[in-house]
């Protein structure tokens, strides 16, 4: 019986260690997951997150529903388009500003 109990302790306490790791890693994965590099949209809005590690600045177009599309310079880290009802995407032209 006590080496039921011991068993059973040990098994416990393996599943804690890791559900408490699988904890730390979905943590450490959401910011990442928040903001991809790239055109992304949230509930209700449009983001543009130029993912750079030398400060360029870059062309980007975006594309609007029943209107005119347009080109923007953004700059490094998340850019807010617009709503996401509005702003139908957005890429990197290949031009840097």
């Amino acid at each position: 019986m006590r080496v039921r109990r011991t068993v059973l302790g040990t098994i416990g306490s393996a599943a804690l260690v890791f559900a408490s790791l699988g904890a730390v890693t979905a943590a450490t994965v959401s910011p990442a997951a928040a903001n991809p590099c790239g055109f992304y949209e949230t509930g209700s809005d449009a983001f543009y997150n130029h993912c750079t590690s030398d400060g360029s600045r870059v062309v980007i177009k975006v594309e609007v529903a029943r209107a005119p599309d347009f080109e923007w310079c953004v700059g490094p880290g998340r850019t807010w388009l617009g709503s996401a009802a509005r702003i139908q995407g957005a890429h990197y032209t290949g031009r840097l500003c």
